[in-house]
């Protein structure tokens, strides 16, 4: 289970549509970050994170989307399954072979 944020959705979406509306109206991308993170009292380092995100959401910078990463960790949790199962069926076959074959040892 994954730990509570600290910083709600809503104040996360909102700080980042801010700073795009700043960095539109002054048309500087230096210091919009920190002026906006002081408004709201969010940590900057937290708010630059989520400008980065929201830019590879959007297809401005290079990386793994957020809906993309969801899918790999999704499919990495399907192929732990899967490789457990298959471990046990390997176990299983195995040990019916040895009850069946009386040559085998036991």
């Amino acid at each position: 289970m994954a730990p509570p944020r600290k910083y709600s959705p809503e104040l996360r979406e909102r700080a980042v549509r801010m700073v795009f509306d700043v960095r539109e109206q002054t048309g500087e991308r230096t210091g919009s970050i920190a002026r906006v993170a002081d408004q709201l009292g969010v940590h900057r380092e937290a708010l630059r994170t989520w400008i980065r995100q929201a830019e590879v959401d959007g297809g401005k910078r290079a990386g793994t989307s957020t809906s993309d990463a969801q899918r790999i960790a999704e499919l990495e949790r399907e192929v732990r399954e899967l490789r457990r199962a298959n471990e046990i069926l390997k176990a299983a076959s195995a040990f019916f072979a040895r009850e069946l074959d009386p040559k085998l040892p036991r």
